[in-house]
This record gives C-alpha cells, structure tokens and sequence, in this order.
C-alpha cells in the first residue's frame, strides 16, 4: 500500500523526464487525473490518456521537450503531504517563481492552479509546485 500516491505520481513523471522517456505510466485516480489535465492545460505536458489495462486503470502522461532535448519541467514539488498538510487561504495563495511556474491546489471547487483559486477568491490545500 502506497501512502502518497501523489507523491508516487510526480517521482514518475521527475523520473521519466531525467531519463529522457517520451511517457510516464501512473495508476489512475480521480485527483490524479485531475493533476494530468492541469499539467497539461498549463502546458507543462504534451498530452495524457486514461488507459484500461486489464481492469486497472493507468494515466498515460506523454512528456513534453524543448528543442535542445531538455524537459519542459524543470522542477516538481510535493508541498503538502500526508504526514504535513498545506493550507492557504484566497489572499495567501503564494506565486510560484515570480508567476513563472504554477502551484495546484485541491479546493472546495476542485482541483485548480494557483492563479484560479486567487481569480474565484478560494483556498485549500496545495498538492505541488511545478517550474
């Protein structure tokens, strides 16, 4: 049993990046499905797929290099865990890098960026910081 799936999903995606593999294979929830969509929307991605392996569910997150074969993600953070959780309320969402990376936050409204958890006025949890 993993305690931290999310956790577990950004040390698959960080790992597969620094070997330079074009995608990454997660075991699929709801939350993670959600970090996907937002990774890519945010463009830090090039495409993800829900995959039915079997009857096990995986995400599919294909990777995203610039032209010189670097990875588009320089750095992904874990930043609330299960053993320290993060809080921020609407006017304390931090900037991550000055606004030039994202931080994603789970809400009552769902999983969202940073930006649009300060744009609807809501808080939660921060999941992870992404440059």
């Amino acid at each position: 049993m993993m305690s931290d799936p999310i956790a577990d999903m950004l040390t698959r995606i960080r790992n597969a990046m620094n070997a330079g593999h074009p995608k990454a294979e997660i075991p699929a929830s709801k939350l993670k499905i959600e970090l996907a969509r937002i990774l890519k929307q945010e463009g830090f991605v090039a495409n993800y797929r829900v995959a039915d392996d079997d009857g096990k569910r995986t995400i599919k997150v294909y990777l995203k290099y610039r032209p010189d074969s670097r990875p588009v993600i320089t750095k992904i953070d874990r930043v609330s865990k299960p053993g320290r959780r993060v809080y921020t309320d609407s006017g304390r969402v931090p900037r991550v890098i000055g606004g030039l990376g994202i931080n994603v936050l789970t809400t009552s409204r769902g999983v969202m960026t940073g930006k649009q958890a300060r744009e609807m006025g809501v808080g939660g949890e921060i999941l992870c910081n992404v440059y």
